[in-house]
Protein backbone atom coordinates (compact mmCIF):
# COMPACT_ATOMS: atom_id res chain seq x y z
CA UNK A 1 0.00 0.00 0.00
CA UNK A 2 1.38 3.42 -0.90
CA UNK A 3 1.32 6.41 1.45
CA UNK A 4 -1.20 8.11 -0.82
CA UNK A 5 -3.50 5.09 -0.58
CA UNK A 6 -3.22 5.08 3.19
CA UNK A 7 -3.95 8.79 3.40
CA UNK A 8 -6.70 8.86 0.82
CA UNK A 9 -8.78 5.87 1.89
CA UNK A 10 -12.51 6.10 1.85
CA UNK A 11 -13.84 8.61 4.37
CA UNK A 12 -15.24 6.81 7.39
CA UNK A 13 -18.83 7.53 8.33
CA UNK A 14 -19.39 9.69 11.39
CA UNK A 15 -19.84 7.73 14.59
CA UNK A 16 -23.32 9.19 14.91
CA UNK A 17 -25.26 11.67 12.84
CA UNK A 18 -28.78 12.54 13.89
CA UNK A 19 -31.70 12.59 11.53
CA UNK A 20 -32.37 15.85 9.75
CA UNK A 21 -33.07 18.74 12.05
CA UNK A 22 -36.36 20.61 11.73
CA UNK A 23 -34.41 23.84 11.47
CA UNK A 24 -31.20 25.50 12.63
CA UNK A 25 -31.06 26.68 16.22
CA UNK A 26 -33.95 24.73 17.74
CA UNK A 27 -32.04 23.26 20.69
CA UNK A 28 -31.24 26.33 22.77
CA UNK A 29 -27.71 26.85 24.08
CA UNK A 30 -24.74 24.51 24.03
CA UNK A 31 -22.63 24.97 27.17
CA UNK A 32 -19.00 23.85 27.06
CA UNK A 33 -16.44 24.10 29.83
CA UNK A 34 -12.66 24.03 29.47
CA UNK A 35 -10.29 23.68 32.46
CA UNK A 36 -8.06 26.15 30.63
CA UNK A 37 -9.86 29.31 29.58
CA UNK A 38 -9.49 30.50 26.00
CA UNK A 39 -6.97 33.29 25.45
CA UNK A 40 -7.21 33.86 21.70
CA UNK A 41 -9.15 32.50 18.72
CA UNK A 42 -6.30 32.54 16.23
CA UNK A 43 -4.39 29.20 16.13
CA UNK A 44 -1.58 30.85 14.22
CA UNK A 45 -0.70 32.84 17.34
CA UNK A 46 -1.16 30.09 19.91
CA UNK A 47 0.15 26.59 20.45
CA UNK A 48 -2.46 26.03 23.15
CA UNK A 49 -4.92 23.21 22.43
CA UNK A 50 -7.66 25.13 24.26
CA UNK A 51 -7.37 28.01 21.79
CA UNK A 52 -7.15 25.75 18.73
CA UNK A 53 -10.22 23.73 19.75
CA UNK A 54 -12.32 26.79 20.52
CA UNK A 55 -11.35 28.42 17.23
CA UNK A 56 -12.28 25.25 15.32
CA UNK A 57 -15.97 25.96 15.98
CA UNK A 58 -15.57 29.23 14.07
CA UNK A 59 -12.78 29.01 11.48
CA UNK A 60 -12.12 25.89 9.41
CA UNK A 61 -9.44 24.23 7.28
CA UNK A 62 -9.98 22.97 3.77
CA UNK A 63 -9.97 19.39 5.07
CA UNK A 64 -10.01 17.60 8.41
CA UNK A 65 -9.43 14.19 10.01
CA UNK A 66 -12.22 11.96 11.30
CA UNK A 67 -12.22 9.61 14.29
CA UNK A 68 -10.13 7.04 12.40
CA UNK A 69 -7.53 9.59 11.29
CA UNK A 70 -8.86 9.54 7.72
CA UNK A 71 -8.74 12.85 5.87
CA UNK A 72 -12.07 14.18 4.57
CA UNK A 73 -13.09 17.33 2.63
CA UNK A 74 -14.57 20.25 4.57
CA UNK A 75 -14.43 23.36 2.37
CA UNK A 76 -13.43 21.57 -0.83
CA UNK A 77 -15.25 19.26 -3.20
CA UNK A 78 -12.87 16.31 -2.76
CA UNK A 79 -9.50 15.28 -1.37
CA UNK A 80 -6.86 15.73 -4.07
CA UNK A 81 -5.11 12.63 -5.35
CA UNK A 82 -2.95 11.62 -8.29
CA UNK A 83 -5.90 9.61 -9.58
CA UNK A 84 -8.28 12.61 -9.69
CA UNK A 85 -5.61 15.01 -10.93
CA UNK A 86 -5.41 16.99 -7.71
CA UNK A 87 -1.84 15.88 -7.01
CA UNK A 88 0.74 16.05 -9.78
CA UNK A 89 2.44 12.86 -10.89
CA UNK A 90 5.77 14.16 -9.61
CA UNK A 91 4.19 15.04 -6.24
CA UNK A 92 5.32 18.67 -6.42
CA UNK A 93 1.87 20.26 -6.51
CA UNK A 94 -1.53 19.80 -4.89
CA UNK A 95 -4.63 21.55 -6.17
CA UNK A 96 -7.70 22.18 -4.03
CA UNK A 97 -11.17 22.82 -5.50
CA UNK A 98 -13.31 24.99 -3.21
CA UNK A 99 -17.04 24.23 -2.87
CA UNK A 100 -18.96 26.83 -4.93
CA UNK A 101 -21.11 29.29 -3.03
CA UNK A 102 -19.32 29.17 0.33
CA UNK A 103 -19.67 32.32 2.40
CA UNK A 104 -17.96 33.78 5.40
CA UNK A 105 -20.15 34.45 8.41
CA UNK A 106 -20.32 38.12 7.37
CA UNK A 107 -22.00 37.09 4.10
CA UNK A 108 -19.04 37.72 1.79
CA UNK A 109 -17.75 35.01 -0.60
CA UNK A 110 -15.06 32.58 0.53
CA UNK A 111 -12.48 32.43 -2.27
CA UNK A 112 -9.06 31.09 -3.13
CA UNK A 113 -7.62 34.51 -2.30
CA UNK A 114 -8.38 33.86 1.37
CA UNK A 115 -6.39 30.62 1.24
CA UNK A 116 -3.43 32.37 -0.41
CA UNK A 117 -3.60 35.12 2.20
CA UNK A 118 -3.58 32.57 5.03
CA UNK A 119 -0.36 31.06 3.68
CA UNK A 120 1.26 34.48 3.35
CA UNK A 121 0.14 35.36 6.87
CA UNK A 122 1.72 32.30 8.49
CA UNK A 123 4.82 32.26 6.30
CA UNK A 124 5.72 35.88 7.05
CA UNK A 125 8.99 35.57 9.01
CA UNK A 126 8.13 38.51 11.26
CA UNK A 127 4.74 37.15 12.26
CA UNK A 128 5.82 34.47 14.73
CA UNK A 129 3.38 31.89 13.34
CA UNK A 130 2.89 29.07 15.83
CA UNK A 131 2.01 26.64 13.03
CA UNK A 132 4.87 27.44 10.67
CA UNK A 133 5.89 23.77 10.37
CA UNK A 134 2.63 23.16 8.51
CA UNK A 135 4.03 25.24 5.65
CA UNK A 136 7.50 23.68 5.45
CA UNK A 137 8.58 22.93 1.89
CA UNK A 138 6.01 25.20 0.22
CA UNK A 139 7.40 27.28 -2.65
CA UNK A 140 4.16 29.06 -3.49
CA UNK A 141 0.41 29.13 -2.95
CA UNK A 142 -1.58 30.65 -5.79
CA UNK A 143 -5.19 31.27 -6.73
CA UNK A 144 -5.72 29.73 -10.15
CA UNK A 145 -9.23 31.16 -10.07
CA UNK A 146 -11.72 32.08 -7.33
CA UNK A 147 -12.40 28.44 -6.50
CA UNK A 148 -9.02 26.81 -7.19
CA UNK A 149 -5.88 26.89 -5.04
CA UNK A 150 -2.58 25.44 -6.21
CA UNK A 151 0.19 24.68 -3.72
CA UNK A 152 3.66 24.14 -5.19
CA UNK A 153 6.41 22.49 -3.17
CA UNK A 154 10.15 22.95 -3.44
CA UNK A 155 10.54 19.18 -3.88
CA UNK A 156 8.26 16.14 -4.22
CA UNK A 157 5.98 16.01 -1.17
CA UNK A 158 4.67 12.49 -0.46
CA UNK A 159 2.39 13.85 2.27
CA UNK A 160 1.00 17.18 1.00
CA UNK A 161 -1.79 17.36 3.60
CA UNK A 162 -0.26 19.66 6.19
CA UNK A 163 -1.07 23.25 5.31
CA UNK A 164 -4.83 23.96 5.40
CA UNK A 165 -5.60 20.51 6.86
CA UNK A 166 -6.73 19.97 10.45
CA UNK A 167 -7.75 22.41 13.16
CA UNK A 168 -4.23 23.76 13.59
CA UNK A 169 -4.23 25.22 10.08
CA UNK A 170 -7.58 26.92 9.32
CA UNK A 171 -8.34 29.58 6.75
CA UNK A 172 -8.59 33.18 7.95
CA UNK A 173 -10.38 35.92 6.03
CA UNK A 174 -8.16 38.21 3.95
CA UNK A 175 -10.44 41.21 4.32
CA UNK A 176 -10.44 40.95 8.11
CA UNK A 177 -6.71 40.25 8.63
CA UNK A 178 -5.23 42.36 5.82
CA UNK A 179 -3.60 44.80 8.26
CA UNK A 180 -2.28 41.99 10.48
CA UNK A 181 0.67 40.66 8.52
CA UNK A 182 4.13 40.24 9.96
CA UNK A 183 4.98 42.01 13.21
CA UNK A 184 1.47 43.48 13.33
CA UNK A 185 -0.11 40.02 13.84
CA UNK A 186 -0.27 40.02 17.65
CA UNK A 187 -1.52 43.62 17.76
CA UNK A 188 -4.80 42.81 15.97
CA UNK A 189 -6.82 42.11 19.09
CA UNK A 190 -10.28 42.43 17.52
CA UNK A 191 -9.39 40.04 14.69
CA UNK A 192 -7.61 37.53 16.92
CA UNK A 193 -10.50 37.31 19.39
CA UNK A 194 -13.37 37.59 16.93
CA UNK A 195 -12.42 35.98 13.62
CA UNK A 196 -14.92 35.84 10.80
CA UNK A 197 -15.29 32.18 9.84
CA UNK A 198 -17.06 29.51 7.84
CA UNK A 199 -17.75 27.20 10.77
CA UNK A 200 -21.12 26.42 12.38
CA UNK A 201 -20.77 29.25 14.91
CA UNK A 202 -19.70 32.89 14.91
CA UNK A 203 -18.35 34.94 17.80
CA UNK A 204 -20.69 37.34 19.61
CA UNK A 205 -18.61 37.98 22.72
CA UNK A 206 -15.13 37.28 24.04
CA UNK A 207 -13.63 37.81 27.49
CA UNK A 208 -9.94 36.92 27.49
CA UNK A 209 -9.13 33.96 29.74
CA UNK A 210 -12.79 33.61 30.65
CA UNK A 211 -15.63 33.19 28.15
CA UNK A 212 -16.35 32.80 24.42
CA UNK A 213 -19.93 33.50 23.36
CA UNK A 214 -21.20 32.33 19.98
CA UNK A 215 -24.34 32.05 17.91
CA UNK A 216 -25.26 29.81 14.99
CA UNK A 217 -23.59 31.08 11.81
CA UNK A 218 -26.46 32.20 9.53
CA UNK A 219 -24.25 31.58 6.47
CA UNK A 220 -23.23 28.03 7.40
CA UNK A 221 -23.32 25.78 4.35
CA UNK A 222 -25.80 23.28 5.84
CA UNK A 223 -29.04 25.22 6.44
CA UNK A 224 -30.24 22.68 9.01
CA UNK A 225 -27.16 22.98 11.26
CA UNK A 226 -26.11 23.61 13.93
CA UNK A 227 -28.99 22.49 16.13
CA UNK A 228 -28.01 24.91 18.91
CA UNK A 229 -28.91 28.57 18.53
CA UNK A 230 -26.05 29.72 20.75
CA UNK A 231 -22.91 28.24 22.28
CA UNK A 232 -20.75 29.17 25.24
CA UNK A 233 -17.22 28.12 26.21
CA UNK A 234 -16.42 28.93 29.82
CA UNK A 235 -13.06 28.51 31.50
CA UNK A 236 -13.19 26.89 34.91
CA UNK A 237 -10.81 26.78 37.84
CA UNK A 238 -9.47 23.32 36.98
CA UNK A 239 -10.26 19.96 35.38
CA UNK A 240 -12.12 18.74 38.46
CA UNK A 241 -14.46 21.74 38.36
CA UNK A 242 -15.09 21.23 34.65
CA UNK A 243 -15.92 17.57 35.11
CA UNK A 244 -18.26 18.26 38.02
CA UNK A 245 -20.12 20.91 36.03
CA UNK A 246 -21.13 18.19 33.56
CA UNK A 247 -21.19 15.00 35.58
CA UNK A 248 -22.62 16.21 38.89
CA UNK A 249 -24.34 19.60 38.64
CA UNK A 250 -25.45 19.33 35.01
CA UNK A 251 -24.70 23.02 34.36
CA UNK A 252 -22.70 22.22 31.24
CA UNK A 253 -23.11 19.87 28.31
CA UNK A 254 -19.48 19.09 27.49
CA UNK A 255 -16.20 19.26 29.41
CA UNK A 256 -13.01 19.05 27.39
CA UNK A 257 -9.83 17.59 28.90
CA UNK A 258 -11.17 16.13 32.15
CA UNK A 259 -7.74 15.24 33.43
CA UNK A 260 -8.78 13.78 36.78
CA UNK A 261 -7.89 10.63 38.68
CA UNK A 262 -9.70 7.32 37.96
CA UNK A 263 -11.41 7.17 41.37
CA UNK A 264 -12.89 10.64 40.83
CA UNK A 265 -14.14 9.58 37.39
CA UNK A 266 -15.91 6.56 38.87
CA UNK A 267 -17.56 8.60 41.61
CA UNK A 268 -18.84 11.19 39.15
CA UNK A 269 -20.16 8.60 36.72
CA UNK A 270 -22.24 7.12 39.52
CA UNK A 271 -24.26 10.34 39.65
CA UNK A 272 -25.90 9.28 36.37
CA UNK A 273 -25.90 12.68 34.67
CA UNK A 274 -23.21 12.09 32.07
CA UNK A 275 -20.41 9.92 30.77
CA UNK A 276 -16.68 10.11 30.24
CA UNK A 277 -15.43 9.43 26.72
CA UNK A 278 -11.87 8.50 25.83
CA UNK A 279 -9.85 7.86 22.69
CA UNK A 280 -6.17 7.10 22.30
CA UNK A 281 -4.23 9.05 19.71
CA UNK A 282 -0.84 10.71 20.11
CA UNK A 283 -1.21 12.70 23.34
CA UNK A 284 1.87 12.42 25.57
CA UNK A 285 2.40 13.97 28.98
CA UNK A 286 6.08 14.78 29.19
CA UNK A 287 8.78 16.86 30.80
CA UNK A 288 10.51 19.22 28.41
CA UNK A 289 14.08 20.21 29.28
CA UNK A 290 15.38 23.72 28.66
CA UNK A 291 18.77 23.53 26.93
CA UNK A 292 19.24 27.28 27.39
CA UNK A 293 19.73 29.40 30.49
CA UNK A 294 16.50 30.87 31.91
CA UNK A 295 18.27 32.81 34.66
CA UNK A 296 16.62 36.14 35.55
CA UNK A 297 20.15 37.50 35.96
CA UNK A 298 20.41 37.59 32.17
CA UNK A 299 19.07 40.61 30.24
CA UNK A 300 15.49 40.32 28.96
CA UNK A 301 15.65 39.04 25.41
CA UNK A 302 18.64 36.81 26.21
CA UNK A 303 17.04 34.51 28.79
CA UNK A 304 16.18 31.10 27.34
CA UNK A 305 17.87 31.82 24.03
CA UNK A 306 20.60 29.98 22.15
CA UNK A 307 23.12 32.63 23.16
CA UNK A 308 23.31 31.10 26.63
CA UNK A 309 23.47 27.28 27.02
CA UNK A 310 21.99 25.89 30.21
CA UNK A 311 24.72 25.64 32.89
CA UNK A 312 23.35 22.36 34.32
CA UNK A 313 20.99 20.72 31.83
CA UNK A 314 23.43 20.95 28.94
CA UNK A 315 25.03 17.93 30.62
CA UNK A 316 23.36 14.82 29.14
CA UNK A 317 24.31 12.86 32.25
CA UNK A 318 22.04 15.10 34.30
CA UNK A 319 19.18 14.81 31.83
CA UNK A 320 19.54 11.02 31.68
CA UNK A 321 19.71 10.67 35.45
CA UNK A 322 16.55 12.76 35.87
CA UNK A 323 14.74 10.35 33.55
CA UNK A 324 16.10 7.22 35.23
CA UNK A 325 14.87 8.39 38.63
CA UNK A 326 11.21 8.52 37.53
CA UNK A 327 8.80 5.62 38.03
CA UNK A 328 6.44 6.10 35.10
CA UNK A 329 4.14 3.22 36.03
CA UNK A 330 3.45 4.84 39.39
CA UNK A 331 2.52 8.04 37.58
CA UNK A 332 0.05 6.14 35.41
CA UNK A 333 -1.46 4.35 38.40
CA UNK A 334 -1.90 7.58 40.35
CA UNK A 335 -3.06 9.80 37.52
CA UNK A 336 -4.76 7.86 34.75
CA UNK A 337 -5.35 4.18 35.40
CA UNK A 338 -6.71 2.58 32.23
CA UNK A 339 -6.66 6.01 30.58
CA UNK A 340 -2.88 6.01 30.30
CA UNK A 341 0.23 3.94 29.71
CA UNK A 342 3.90 4.60 30.50
CA UNK A 343 5.89 5.66 27.47
CA UNK A 344 9.37 6.69 26.41
CA UNK A 345 8.18 8.09 23.06
CA UNK A 346 7.24 11.51 21.80
CA UNK A 347 5.28 9.75 19.02
CA UNK A 348 3.47 6.80 20.65
CA UNK A 349 1.14 6.03 17.73
CA UNK A 350 0.20 4.93 15.08
CA UNK A 351 2.19 1.70 15.21
CA UNK A 352 3.96 2.52 11.91
CA UNK A 353 5.73 5.45 13.57
CA UNK A 354 6.07 4.26 17.18
CA UNK A 355 9.60 3.33 18.27
CA UNK A 356 10.15 0.21 20.39
CA UNK A 357 12.00 2.48 22.82
CA UNK A 358 10.98 1.20 26.28
CA UNK A 359 14.22 1.56 28.22
CA UNK A 360 13.02 4.46 30.37
CA UNK A 361 9.99 2.75 31.88
CA UNK A 362 11.67 0.87 34.74
CA UNK A 363 12.92 3.21 37.46
CA UNK A 364 16.66 2.91 38.19
CA UNK A 365 17.56 5.15 41.11
CA UNK A 366 20.87 3.45 41.81
CA UNK A 367 21.89 3.78 38.17
CA UNK A 368 20.87 7.45 38.14
CA UNK A 369 22.93 8.18 41.25
CA UNK A 370 25.94 6.39 39.81
CA UNK A 371 25.63 8.34 36.55
CA UNK A 372 25.73 11.67 38.37
CA UNK A 373 28.68 10.55 40.47
CA UNK A 374 30.60 9.54 37.36
CA UNK A 375 29.81 12.91 35.75
CA UNK A 376 31.25 14.76 38.73
CA UNK A 377 28.01 15.80 40.43
CA UNK A 378 28.63 15.02 44.10
CA UNK A 379 27.32 16.13 47.48
CA UNK A 380 30.58 17.40 48.97
CA UNK A 381 29.13 19.32 51.92
CA UNK A 382 26.50 16.80 53.07
CA UNK A 383 23.46 19.06 52.53
CA UNK A 384 21.79 16.48 50.28
CA UNK A 385 22.28 18.54 47.11
CA UNK A 386 24.85 17.60 44.52
CA UNK A 387 27.15 20.21 43.04
CA UNK A 388 29.87 20.49 40.42
CA UNK A 389 32.39 23.25 39.86
CA UNK A 390 30.72 25.27 42.60
CA UNK A 391 27.24 25.09 41.10
CA UNK A 392 24.39 23.40 42.99
CA UNK A 393 22.16 20.95 41.14
CA UNK A 394 18.95 22.98 41.47
CA UNK A 395 15.92 22.92 39.15
CA UNK A 396 12.80 25.04 38.72
CA UNK A 397 10.03 22.67 37.58
CA UNK A 398 6.89 24.31 36.22
CA UNK A 399 3.56 23.13 34.86
CA UNK A 400 -0.08 24.19 34.84
CA UNK A 401 -2.51 24.22 37.74
CA UNK A 402 -4.11 20.77 37.62
CA UNK A 403 -4.55 18.18 40.39
CA UNK A 404 -2.90 15.34 38.47
CA UNK A 405 0.01 17.53 37.42
CA UNK A 406 0.54 18.69 40.99
CA UNK A 407 0.52 15.03 42.08
CA UNK A 408 3.12 14.31 39.39
CA UNK A 409 5.22 17.27 40.50
CA UNK A 410 5.17 16.07 44.12
CA UNK A 411 6.15 12.52 43.18
CA UNK A 412 8.89 13.56 40.78
CA UNK A 413 10.25 16.13 43.23
CA UNK A 414 10.52 13.32 45.79
CA UNK A 415 12.46 11.09 43.40
CA UNK A 416 14.73 13.90 42.25
CA UNK A 417 15.36 14.97 45.85
CA UNK A 418 16.43 11.40 46.62
CA UNK A 419 18.76 11.71 43.64
CA UNK A 420 20.40 14.77 45.18
CA UNK A 421 18.60 17.49 43.22
CA UNK A 422 17.07 20.59 44.81
CA UNK A 423 13.67 21.13 43.17
CA UNK A 424 11.46 24.21 43.25
CA UNK A 425 7.90 23.68 42.01
CA UNK A 426 5.81 26.25 40.17
CA UNK A 427 2.18 25.91 39.03
CA UNK A 428 0.91 28.43 36.48
CA UNK A 429 -2.65 29.25 35.50
CA UNK A 430 -3.17 27.25 32.28
CA UNK A 431 -4.83 30.24 30.62
CA UNK A 432 -1.49 32.03 30.94
CA UNK A 433 0.83 29.07 30.38
CA UNK A 434 -0.79 28.15 27.06
CA UNK A 435 -1.89 31.69 26.19
CA UNK A 436 0.99 32.66 23.88
CA UNK A 437 1.19 36.25 25.16
CA UNK A 438 4.62 37.51 24.12
CA UNK A 439 4.63 39.89 27.08
CA UNK A 440 4.06 37.22 29.71
CA UNK A 441 7.03 35.57 31.48
CA UNK A 442 4.99 32.43 32.18
CA UNK A 443 4.16 30.96 28.75
CA UNK A 444 5.40 27.50 27.88
CA UNK A 445 7.06 28.90 24.75
CA UNK A 446 9.08 31.51 26.65
CA UNK A 447 10.17 28.76 29.09
CA UNK A 448 11.61 30.78 31.95
CA UNK A 449 12.22 27.59 33.96
CA UNK A 450 14.58 24.64 33.84
CA UNK A 451 11.99 21.97 33.07
CA UNK A 452 8.28 22.11 32.34
CA UNK A 453 5.55 19.52 31.97
CA UNK A 454 2.54 19.45 29.67
CA UNK A 455 1.00 17.42 26.86
CA UNK A 456 0.08 18.05 23.24
CA UNK A 457 -0.45 16.09 20.04
CA UNK A 458 -0.80 16.55 16.29
CA UNK A 459 -3.56 16.53 13.70
CA UNK A 460 -3.95 13.33 11.69
CA UNK A 461 -1.83 10.20 11.83
CA UNK A 462 1.36 11.34 10.08
CA UNK A 463 3.94 12.89 12.47
CA UNK A 464 6.06 14.71 9.89
CA UNK A 465 4.98 18.23 10.84
CA UNK A 466 4.97 17.44 14.57
CA UNK A 467 8.53 16.16 14.45
CA UNK A 468 9.57 19.12 12.28
CA UNK A 469 8.67 21.38 15.20
CA UNK A 470 12.07 20.53 16.69
CA UNK A 471 14.28 21.76 13.86
CA UNK A 472 16.74 24.52 14.69
CA UNK A 473 14.68 27.29 13.09
CA UNK A 474 11.55 26.59 15.17
CA UNK A 475 12.93 27.79 18.51
CA UNK A 476 10.85 30.57 20.12
CA UNK A 477 12.76 33.83 20.39
CA UNK A 478 12.05 37.56 20.65
CA UNK A 479 12.13 37.98 16.88
CA UNK A 480 9.35 35.39 16.47
CA UNK A 481 7.12 37.00 19.12
CA UNK A 482 8.22 34.04 21.32
CA UNK A 483 6.20 31.69 19.11
CA UNK A 484 7.57 28.33 17.96
CA UNK A 485 7.23 24.72 19.08
CA UNK A 486 10.91 23.92 19.61
CA UNK A 487 10.68 25.09 23.19
CA UNK A 488 13.81 23.14 24.26
CA UNK A 489 15.90 25.24 21.86
CA UNK A 490 17.20 21.88 20.59
CA UNK A 491 19.44 22.19 17.52
CA UNK A 492 20.98 19.15 15.86
CA UNK A 493 22.03 19.12 12.17
CA UNK A 494 21.45 15.35 12.03
CA UNK A 495 17.87 15.87 13.18
CA UNK A 496 17.24 18.60 10.61
CA UNK A 497 18.67 16.38 7.85
CA UNK A 498 16.36 13.52 8.85
CA UNK A 499 13.35 15.86 8.71
CA UNK A 500 14.28 16.77 5.14
CA UNK A 501 14.61 13.07 4.35
CA UNK A 502 11.21 12.30 5.89
CA UNK A 503 9.59 15.07 3.88
CA UNK A 504 10.83 13.53 0.63
CA UNK A 505 10.33 9.83 1.43
CA UNK A 506 7.43 8.13 -0.39
CA UNK A 507 7.55 4.60 1.01
CA UNK A 508 5.41 4.27 4.17
CA UNK A 509 7.71 1.74 5.83
CA UNK A 510 10.75 3.91 5.21
CA UNK A 511 8.88 6.95 6.55
CA UNK A 512 8.12 4.97 9.68
CA UNK A 513 11.78 4.12 10.22
CA UNK A 514 12.85 7.75 9.77
CA UNK A 515 10.19 8.92 12.21
CA UNK A 516 11.42 6.40 14.78
CA UNK A 517 14.98 7.70 14.41
CA UNK A 518 13.75 11.25 14.95
CA UNK A 519 11.76 10.19 17.99
CA UNK A 520 14.79 8.42 19.46
CA UNK A 521 17.08 11.40 18.81
CA UNK A 522 14.78 13.60 20.90
CA UNK A 523 14.17 11.10 23.67
CA UNK A 524 16.56 8.15 24.04
CA UNK A 525 19.70 9.64 22.44
CA UNK A 526 19.67 13.24 23.62
CA UNK A 527 17.17 13.11 26.51
CA UNK A 528 15.94 16.52 25.40
CA UNK A 529 12.49 15.58 26.62
CA UNK A 530 11.30 12.97 29.07
CA UNK A 531 8.05 11.34 27.91
CA UNK A 532 6.01 10.10 30.84
CA UNK A 533 2.49 8.94 29.95
CA UNK A 534 0.70 8.11 26.71
CA UNK A 535 -2.62 9.69 27.63
CA UNK A 536 -6.04 8.95 26.29
CA UNK A 537 -8.03 12.00 25.23
CA UNK A 538 -10.54 12.11 28.08
CA UNK A 539 -13.58 14.38 28.14
CA UNK A 540 -17.12 14.24 29.53
CA UNK A 541 -20.55 14.99 28.14
CA UNK A 542 -24.07 15.15 29.48
CA UNK A 543 -26.49 12.33 28.76
CA UNK A 544 -28.68 14.96 27.09
CA UNK A 545 -26.04 15.82 24.48
CA UNK A 546 -26.11 13.74 21.30
CA UNK A 547 -23.84 13.47 18.29
CA UNK A 548 -20.53 13.48 20.18
CA UNK A 549 -17.78 11.43 18.50
CA UNK A 550 -14.52 11.96 20.35
CA UNK A 551 -11.63 12.39 17.96
CA UNK A 552 -7.96 11.97 18.97
CA UNK A 553 -6.69 12.95 15.49
CA UNK A 554 -8.15 16.47 15.20
CA UNK A 555 -10.13 18.96 17.26
CA UNK A 556 -12.60 17.38 19.67
CA UNK A 557 -15.03 19.94 18.26
CA UNK A 558 -14.51 18.51 14.76
CA UNK A 559 -18.22 17.63 14.32
CA UNK A 560 -19.79 20.17 16.67
CA UNK A 561 -22.22 21.08 13.87
CA UNK A 562 -23.78 17.63 14.41
CA UNK A 563 -24.29 17.94 18.16
CA UNK A 564 -27.88 18.16 19.32
CA UNK A 565 -30.06 18.04 22.40
CA UNK A 566 -31.41 14.57 23.18
CA UNK A 567 -35.16 14.97 23.68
Amino acid sequence: MTLRTALLGAVAALAFTPAAYAERGTDGQLNITFPQAVSILNPYLSGGTKDIYAASMIIEPLASFDTTGTIFPRLVTEIPSVENGGISEDLTTVTWKIIPGLKWSDGTPFTAADVVFTANYCMDPAGGCAQLSKFDGIASVEAVDDLTVKVTFTAPKPNPFNAFVGSQSPIIQQAQFAACLGAAAPTCTAQNTGPVGTGPYRVTGFAVDDTVEMEANPEYRDPAKPAFATALIKGSADAMSSARAVMETGEFDYAWNTQIAPDAQAAMTAAGKGQFVVAFGTLVERIEINLTDPSPDLPEGERSTAAHPHPILSDIAVRTALSMAIDRQVLVDIGYGAGGAPTCNLVPAPALYASDNTGCIAQDMAGAQAMLEAAGWVDSDGDGIREKDGRKLTILYQTTVNPIRQDFQALIKGWWTELGVEVELKAIDPDVFFGGDAGSPDTFQKFYADVEMYANNFDGTDPEVYLANYTCDKAPKPESQWQGENINRFCNPEYDALIAQLSAERDPAARGEIAKKLNDLMTKDSMTMLPLVHRGTLSAHSNTLGGVAINPWDSEMWNVADWFRVK
